[in-house]
């Protein structure tokens, strides 16, 4: 699920279809942020880093969001500095979208730099959370609201931190897996 860089693929020596979280991250974002109650230009979907946009991207068009970035540069491993938000942030509830979560450095580095650009309310999603070293103390400090992960790792390593949620993708292996078995495209869940 989620593979980092879709060229991973190539390293299989078997068939490999391509789960994407997205479809569970849209469908708790929409009922969290119904278009009833909320007008959905006050909201916008941020990438954490250039590498992360065309996700970010497919991501907002389905959520009905506008798109920011945010430009860091990394002067060593693990260490990351944000040197610009590109898009418009200010007065508007941002939710970070990412990939994976590890010490959680950027993650809450560039929600501080959007709180610091005006945001309203900060919320982040990735799809593994492995959450080494201070990553729990980073994101308890950090002005996220809520940090909203699929359990493709397991969530008992993040208990003590009450802005974690997870949500489950067993219903999508399942149905990847179900589709499979009955020879019907895998494709259809993700449109």
């Amino acid at each position: 699920m989620d593979l980092h860089a879709a060229q991973i693929q190539g390293f299989f020596d078997i068939p490999l279809d391509h789960l994407l979280g997205n479809v569970t991250f849209v469908e708790y974002f929409m009922n969290k942020f119904p278009e009833s109650e909320y007008n959905h230009e006050d909201f916008v979907v941020v990438s954490p880093d250039v590498g992360s946009v065309g996700r970010a991207r497919n991501f907002a068009a389905k959520v009905h969001m506008g798109l920011a970035i945010v430009d860091k540069r990394r002067p060593k491993a693990n260490v990351s500095e944000v040197m610009n938000i590109i898009g418009d942030v200010r007065g508007k509830t941002c939710i970070l979208y990412d990939d994976l979560v590890d010490t959680a450095g950027s993650l809450c580095n560039a929600a501080a730099a959007l709180q610091d650009n005006g945001a309203k309310a900060v919320f982040a999603c990735a799809s593994h959370g492995v959450l080494s070293g201070p990553a729990y103390d980073r994101i308890e400090a950090s002005p996220i609201k809520e940090m909203v992960l699929l359990n493709t790792i397991p969530e008992s390593m993040g208990e003590g931190c009450e802005k974690i949620k997870y949500l489950s993708v067993a219903p999508m292996f399942a149905e990847a897996i179900e589709r499979i078995y009955q020879e019907i495209s895998i494709a259809k869940l993700f449109n």
